[in-house]
This record gives structure tokens, sequence and C-alpha cells, in this order.
């Protein structure tokens, strides 16, 4: 199944690892589902403090 997300490579601390993966199959998520539910959370809540962050105004080798 064709896809438009981005794929990239992150570390993280064991411990968070693990703990993130706990999180993940409580909430009956992969953990990568895990994560970018995280992710869209923080995105929202600082979009909610300091308002819409406009893609197009981003530099095109931020995106």
């Amino acid at each position: 199944m064709a896809t438009e997300k981005k794929s990239f490579t992150m570390r993280m601390q064991p411990d968070n690892f693990e703990k993130i993966k706990y999180i993940s199959e409580h909430n009956k998520r992969s953990i990568a589902m895990q994560i970018e539910f995280l992710i869209e959370a923080c995105i929202s809540d600082f979009e909610s403090q300091h308002g819409s962050i406009l893609i197009s105004t981003l530099p095109k080798e931020d995106l």
C-alpha cells in the first residue's frame, strides 16, 4: 500500500523506548503510531498557544 508519510531514523534512550512500547501496547497501537499520535498532540498544543504553523512559509530544506 502506497503512503505519503516520510520515513526517518530515530534514536532514543533504551528506557524511553521500553516505556513508549509499553504505552503503545496499552493503547493497542504500534510504536510508530503511538509516537505519531504524541507528535500530533504536541503540534496541536503548540499551535493552540502560538497559532497555526503555515507549511508554505517554512524554508524548502525544512520540508
